[in-house]
Parts: structure tokens; sequence; C-alpha cells
């Protein structure tokens, strides 16, 4: 074994630029791959980003304007969801899939002052479940619980942003919100990606101090039960087709109720990160082949310029296998000392991304998006590249290595 070294050793020693060239086609192609694959990674997270601000096996219910006439109704009536729905949503019917229930009151916009400041505010009558579907982490105190349910407790749960922008200090303390006086029992961090930041009350309160009826926002609920996307599918439309046969609409009206169905939307999400990430690996392989090429070329030169060399070797009694081995030895040394070297300047590169443009965001005026989040790549991922380039190195090694072994000593020793 040491031998072969010291040969390939002396070989790449002695084609010193060829072997540059050939290893900067290496280098190239598996930096490419990995940085394709870092910046794929990140431009899903990206996308993705959202994705895990609430529970993925739940929907979001929300009324919508009718688009086709029915049961005596002209198209374009507003469908407003109410107490019914809640009860729907509960009943037997569904009762093998739905979980929690947690439906929102009609948002009030209101002035939030605290000693001479001010802010605007948007207060929202929520349910306990509410937190645990739609994730809303708590930073300090707690949130809304059941017992601020059943007594109709005027408290509230506001964001850190608007904690600071009255002064901080908040929690415990009691804030004018409108006509009414709020006690805040709990902050929320503030989420620059989500649409507002609301300020949580209890449900029961909601409803009685601005006497919303039994009218409500939007519904969410968790389900159970459905294991692909043709399943998902299927409750979605049942669910939809019955809240509005209760609504006196078209069942087949797509806008007479809105669905957000996470469930759906995270099975269809993976498919597309999938996609991607197969038309990255394929971009990045077809990189790897201009290396792979380079480096059956220069073995094919390599063996040819060596000919004499190795019919002394056969004339004094090497086997073609030991001649195979050494081709095929310097091909898979070429490409794992270049693979590597690739591999980790396209690690490097990715963190370096991940240091300046994933660190950058677009303001939308509603929402702040990340151009880039954590554009990685594993190291289990770098590694299997690496491998496979290292297995391409030996398949391109192998053509000229079997016409090395097959060389004839006097052939050989005639040739020039």
């Amino acid at each position: 074994m040491g031998d072969i070294l010291q040969e390939i050793y002396s070989s790449l020693r002695n084609n010193k630029l060829r072997t540059a060239l050939t290893g900067f086609a290496v280098s190239w192609g598996i930096f490419l791959l990995i940085c394709l694959l870092g910046t794929g990674n990140g431009l899903m997270n990206a996308f993705l980003g959202n994705t895990d601000a609430f529970v993925s096996n739940s929907m979001a219910v929300f009324g919508g304007r009718t688009s086709m006439p029915a049961n005596g109704y002209k198209a374009g009536r507003r469908i407003r969801l109410d107490e019914g729905d809640i009860a729907i949503t509960q009943g037997k019917e569904f009762a093998e899939n739905v979980d929690q229930v947690a439906p929102v009151s009609n948002s009030v916009g209101v002035r939030m002052v605290l000693g001479q400041v001010s802010v605007s505010g948007t207060l929202q009558g929520v349910y306990p479940e509410y937190a645990s579907i739609e994730k809303v982490n708590i930073k300090e105190g707690r949130f809304i619980n059941p017992l601020d349910i059943k007594e109709k407790r005027k408290v509230a749960v506001i964001s850190d942003s608007m904690d600071k922008e009255l002064g901080g200090n908040t929690l415990g303390q009691w804030i004018k919100a409108g006509d009414i006086s709020i006690l805040v029992v709990g902050l929320y961090p503030a989420d620059q990606s989500s649409f507002g930041e609301p300020v949580y009350l209890p449900y029961s309160t909601m409803k009685g101090i601005y006497s919303q009826g039994d009218r409500v926002d939007r519904i969410i609920f968790t389900f159970n039960g459905i294991n692909n996307l043709k399943e998902s599918n299927e409750f979605e439309e049942r669910y939809s087709s019955t809240i509005k046969k209760y609504h006196e609409a078209d069942p087949e009206d797509p806008s007479a109720i809105w669905t957000w169905n996470r469930y759906s939307q995270n099975a269809q999400f993976g498919q597309a990160s999938d996609i991607l990430n197969i038309a990255l690996w394929i971009l990045g392989l077809l990189t790897l082949v201009s290396g792979i090429v380079g480096v059956s070329n220069i073995m094919l030169i390599s063996v040819k310029e060596r000919t004499r060399e190795f019919g002394i070797r056969k004339a004094i009694g090497a086997k073609p296998k030991n001649i195979l081995a050494l081709i095929i030895a310097e091909s898979v040394t070429i490409t794992s000392i270049f693979g590597y070297i690739g591999m980790v300047l396209g690690m490097v590169a990715c963190q370096v991304l991940d240091k300046t443009v994933g660190q950058n965001s677009v303001d939308l005026g509603f929402t702040t998006v990340n151009m880039l989040k954590n554009p990685t790549v594993g190291m289990s991922t770098a590694i299997e590249a690496t491998l496979l380039l290292i297995v391409a190195g030996t398949i391109a090694g192998l053509a000229p290595a079997m016409k090395a072994s097959k060389v004839r000593p006097i052939e050989a020793l005639n040739a020039e």
C-alpha cells in the first residue's frame, strides 16, 4: 500500500499543472453542488418560515361572500360565521376527527393607554386552546385560562413590542383599552412575519363588553385521523360543504367559505421542497460531470505517457490487476483530495451566505420576509455528495485502468 501511495505521489508531483487543473474541476463541481443545495435549503426555509407558527394538523375557517345563487339568495351575499358553526364543528358529524376548537371573536381597534403613553391596539377574544393551536409562546406571565373565560375577567396578553412602546413593565398593570381597563397577565414575543400583533382577551369577556352576539371572526380547530393529502382534502371538502349548507349557500360555491388547511399546505410545501431538492441535485450533479470527465481524461493521458513503464512492469512480473489497482487508486486519490477541498469550501460558502444574505430581510409593510433562512447543508448530505464523487472518480478511472492493464510488454517497449 505504501508503494502505491508513493507512486501516486510521484505521478501527481511530476504532472503538477495537469493535476491542479483536473483537481480544480473536481473541487468546483462539488463546491457548486454544496452551494446549490445550501441555497435551495435557505430559500425553502425562508418560504416556509411560518409553517412552525401553528399546529400542522389544524384548520382555520373564515366567512366569505357567495359567488353563486342558492336557496332564493342572490350571489354576493356575505357569509358570517356564528355560534352555530362552532356547534357543527364540535358536533357528532365531525367528532371522529375534530379535537380542539378555538373560535376567535371579531376584532376591535382601540387606543391602549398607560400613563402618558398611548399606542394603537387590536383586541381579540380567544379561548385557552388558541395558544396551543397557534403556538403562542408566552415570554412572561401566562395566557388566557378557563377561569378567565368562566368569570369573564378583564385580563389581556400583549406582545413584548407593545410592552416596550408603553414604556415596559406592563405585566401586572392595568391599561386603558378604549373605554375599559384591562390587566396585563402575559407577554408574548412579537413576530415580525405575522399579520399584526393582537391583544388577546378572554372570548367571553370580549363578547360581553362589545355585544357581538353570536358572530365570530373565524374558527380554528385541530383534527386527527388524517394520514395523507387525499384524506385531508376530502375532510376539508366535507367540512366546508356542511358549513355552506348551514348558511344556505351552494355546497359547490368556492368563495362562500374560506378554509386554510394547514395539513394540506404543509404536504404541498413538502412536495415542492422535494421537487426543488431533486432539481438542485440534478443541476449539481451535472456540474460534477465536467470534473469526472477531467479525471478520466487525465488518466487516459497518464496511461498513454506511461505505456513503456507499464510494459516494463509487466515484463518483470507485474500482473494486470496490479496496474489496474494503481490507476484506479490514482483516480480515487485525485477525486478524494480535491472533492474534500470542494466540500469544505462549499460548507464555508454556505456559512458566509447565512451570515450575510441570510441576515437581510425585505420589509413589505405588513410583514418582513427573510431572503434566505439558514442556507446550509447538513454534514451527512455533504459527505454523501463527496462519496458520490469518489465513486464517480473510481468509475472514471476504470476505463483508463482497463486499457493500461491490457498493455502487452513487447508493444509497450517499442512505444515511443
